[in-house]
């Protein structure tokens, strides 16, 4: 039964969004894409027909939406007849956009985890201080409101219950790391919302390990991994959303989460930051005019999705989990390789937004099909990661698992 989906957001993950969404409309039905700038919506429309996109004739139409307005979001999703709304806006919209879903009935799917403008590093787990608490609210209504359905947090979590179900008897840790071995080639930008990127480094770092929340500083802990494809790279423990999920979900001692930087992204970070122009608090020129230093930092670096044309290189992202297997001790590196050059060719996107909106198609695919209809609110790691990662797989995220220091592909039936 097709769907009809709204895409909220229109930035680089909305292009690969609409892209897969248009070549499973004969699965989801029509497409249409909303966001305050109706300009950047209707490029993303004109990108799809222009590469033939859609699997077969449906509509495809842009539309102006402010999404913090629930009853203006609740009248779009009346309108066009949306079952499915997959969010990759702003990470402030997601509770407006969810409570437009549990009125509407419709469900709901994001990438990222909800953030307050004026808040950052809130208390862990993250997902506690707003998801978790709209459950119930989500059960009455019989809504499926998937969190965290991108690629980390998304497909690792996936990769996390796979491991706990089919290679482990019992895990101890879980090491999430992710690098991007690729160059766009300008002097300084970040790979998605130069905001949302910003706020996840300035805070504390959280991590989850030996039963409990621990508190590092930015870029204080770091180490080399050796990886499929990419190699020898540095990267440092960072929090983020997914090590909020599984570590209470899971029920595994260590979760982890590790960030590859080169020197340059720390040396500007640094400074911007000592300088305070990463603060979220508003301040007052000498002219008299207030702003909020982080939001001017944006305004000046490139948009995310024009680093596409261009970016080369490729990224490795997975979870390497250690734990016993019939009374012996075991470690595998489940993991995914993809290329900035292939996401181009393909939707016209760098490989950062690919891995980001893939996943959340293959989410949206499984909820329309009703393996994923689960009609509550879930993490990826509460659904059954088999139909996720096979799905993944043909819509161009394969899975790879390294055991023993030999690479295979997983297939998946």
């Amino acid at each position: 039964m097709k769907k009809h989906v709204l895409i909220v957001g229109a930035g680089g993950v909305a292009q690969v969004v609409a892209h897969k969404c248009a070549q499973n409309n004969d699965t989801l039905g029509d497409i249409h894409i909303a966001s305050r700038t109706l300009a950047k919506c209707e490029a993303i429309v004109a990108s799809v027909r222009d590469r033939n996109a859609l699997s077969i004739a449906g509509k495809l139409e842009a539309h102006r939406l402010d999404a913090m307005d629930v009853a203006a979001t609740r009248a779009l999703i009346e309108k066009i007849g949306a079952r499915i709304v997959i969010n990759v806006g702003s990470a402030f919209v997601n509770m407006p956009v969810l409570s437009a879903c549990i009125a509407t009935g419709a469900a709901y799917i994001d990438t990222a985890i909800h953030e307050d403008p004026m808040k950052v590093c809130e208390t862990p787990p993250w997902y506690a201080n707003y998801e978790w608490k709209r459950r119930e609210e989500c059960e009455r209504a019989g809504v499926t409101a998937i969190l965290g359905a991108g690629f980390d947090p998304g497909v690792v979590n996936a990769y996390a219950r796979l491991a706990s179900d089919e290679y482990f008897d019992s895990i101890e840790s879980i090491d999430i790391v992710d690098i991007n071995a690729g160059s766009h080639g300008r002097y300084f930008a970040t790979n998605f919302d130069p905001e949302i990127n910003f706020r996840e480094f300035t805070g504390k770092v959280w991590s989850w390990q030996d039963g409990g929340w621990v508190q590092n500083r930015m870029f204080e802990v770091g180490r080399e991994w050796d990886l499929p494809v990419v190699g020898r790279q540095q990267a440092y423990l960072t929090g983020h959303d997914e090590v909020h999920s599984l570590s209470q979900n899971l029920g595994v001692p260590t979760v982890r989460f590790w960030m590859g930087f080169g020197d340059r992204y720390i040396t500007v970070f640094n400074v911007l930051k000592n300088l305070g122009l990463l603060s979220e608090q508003p301040v007052t020129t000498a002219e008299g005019v207030e702003v909020v230093p982080l939001k001017v930092v944006k305004a000046v670096l490139p948009d995310p999705s024009s680093l596409a044309p261009g970016y080369t290189g490729k990224t490795c992202i997975g979870d390497l989990v250690r734990g016993v297997r019939d009374g012996r001790e075991r470690e595998v590196f489940l993991y995914n390789v993809a290329d900035h050059e292939d996401a181009w060719r393909e939707v016209g996107s760098q490989g950062i937004s690919y891995t980001a909106g893939v996943p959340a198609v293959a989410a949206a695919i499984l909820v329309a099909s009703g393996l994923w209809d689960v009609r509550t609110m879930a993490n990826v790691e509460e659904l059954p990661p088999r139909p996720f990662l096979a799905l993944l797989g043909r819509l161009g995220l394969p899975t790879h698992i390294r055991e023993n220091g030999d690479d295979r592909a997983l297939l998946f039936s």
